[in-house]
C-alpha cells in the first residue's frame, strides 16, 4: 500500500489533539444516551452521519476551499465511509443489543491491538515491534481495568454479539490503515472526512429508512434534536477533521489510541458534569494507560536506555 512516511513518534500538538479527538468522541456517549430513547439504533447513526455531512459541506462552501471530483478519490471515501462509518456503526449497533455495553467497550478497544498487526503488515512505516505490541496490551489492560472487571462477566454468553464489536474493532483498524492513502492523494482533512460522512449517508440512510421507518415515529422534542445536533457537528464533524490530521501527521497506530483515551474522557466528563464519583480502579486504569501510550510513543523508553548507555560508558556500576 503506497503511503509517505509518517512521525512514528506523536509531537505534542499531536498529543493535544488526540486528547481534543478523546474528549470529542467521549462527549458522544452523553448525547447518544439522549437520542437512543427516541430513536432506534440505525435512524440515531444514518441521522448523525448525515448532519455531520451537512455541516462540513457548509463550512467547505463558506470557506470556498477546493473540491476534488475525482472517481479514484470518490471511490477512496466509499471505502473508508465503509470501514469507517458504516460497517462498525451498524455491527456495534446490533452487538449492543446483545451485550452489555461496558463488555462492548472493552472489546471495541481491541481496535489498536488489531491496528498493530494490520498496519505491520500493510504499511512500511508502521512495522510491528515488541513495543508497539506490549503498549497495546497495556493500555487494552488499563481499559478493561478502568471500566470494570465486572464488565467481563458476560464473556463467552454471546459470541455472535461481542464477535460483532470485534468486527467493528477489526473494520475501523482497517480503516485507519485505508485511509493513510488520502495524504498520497492530496486530499485536504477537511475534504477527506466531509467526503466519507457523505459516503456513509448514502449507504446508512437509506438502510435505516426501509429498517427503521423513521416517519412512522413519535416526532423527538428540542433536547433531541440538540443532542444529533452536537453528534453531528462536534463528535462527528470536528472530530473526524481532527481524527484525518492526526491519521496523516502521526499514522494509523497512533490515531487510534483515542480508542484508550475516550474511556477516561467519558468518565471524567461524567465525573465533572454529572458528579459521577470516581474510584480507584479508575485510576489505576488510567495509569496503565498512561504507561502503555508511553510504551508505544517509545521516547521516554529510549531516554532511560540511552541513559543508562551512557552512564555504564562512564564507568558507573
Amino acid at each position: 500500500m503506497p503511503s509517505e512516511s509518517i512521525q512514528s513518534t506523536m509531537s505534542l500538538r499531536s498529543w493535544a489533539l488526540l486528547l481534543l479527538l478523546s474528549a470529542l468522541w467521549g462527549g458522544s456517549f452523553f448525547f447518544v444516551a439522549i437520542v437512543v430513547q427516541a430513536l432506534p439504533p440505525l435512524t440515531l447513526a444514518a441521522t448523525r452521519v448525515a448532519v455531520g455531512a451537512i455541516i462540513l459541506w457548509s463550512v467547505i462552501a463558506l470557506k470556498r476551499a477546493p473540491v476534488t471530483t475525482s472517481p479514484k478519490i470518490g471511490r477512496a471515501f466509499l471505502v473508508m465511509g465503509i470501514f469507517n462509518n458504516a460497517l462498525p456503526f451498524v455491527l456495534i449497533a446490533w452487538g449492543q443489543t446483545r451485550i452489555a455495553s461496558g463488555l462492548a467497550s472493552i472489546l471495541l478497544a481491541s481496535t489498536p491491538l488489531f491496528t498493530v498487526w494490520v498496519a505491520g503488515a500493510l504499511l512500511r512505516d508502521e512495522r510491528f515491534t515488541f513495543l508497539k505490541v506490549f503498549g497495546t496490551l497495556v493500555g487494552f489492560s488499563g481499559t478493561a481495568l478502568m471500566i470494570g472487571v465486572g464488565a467481563l462477566k458476560g464473556l463467552g454468553q454471546d459470541v455472535p454479539g461481542q464477535l460483532a464489536i470485534l468486527g467493528a474493532a477489526l473494520s475501523y483498524s482497517i480503516s485507519g490503515v485505508y485511509g493513510r492513502r488520502f495524504r498520497t492523494l492530496r486530499v485536504a482533512p477537511m475534504l477527506t472526512a466531509a467526503g466519507q460522512v457523505t459516503a456513509s449517508s448514502l449507504l446508512l440512510v437509506p438502510l435505516a429508512l426501509v429498517v427503521d421507518r423513521p416517519w412512522t415515529l413519535p416526532t423527538p422534542g428540542p433536547g433531541v434534536w440538540a443532542a444529533l445536533l452536537a453528534l453531528g457537528a462536534l463528535s462527528t464533524g470536528l472530530a473526524y477533521i481532527l481524527y484525518f490530521r492526526l491519521l496523516a501527521d502521526a499514522g494509523a497506530l497512533n490515531v487510534l489510541l483515542v480508542t484508550y483515551l475516550v474511556p477516561v474522557s467519558a468518565i471524567m466528563l461524567g465525573s465533572l458534569v454529572l458528579g459521577e464519583r470516581l474510584h480507584a480502579f479508575h485510576f489505576a486504569g488510567m495509569a496503565l494507560m498512561a504507561l502503555g501510550l508511553s510504551v508505544i510513543d517509545g521516547r521516554v523508553w529510549r531516554a532511560g536506555f540511552q541513559f543508562t548507555q551512557r552512564w555504564k560508558a562512564l564507568g558507573r556500576p
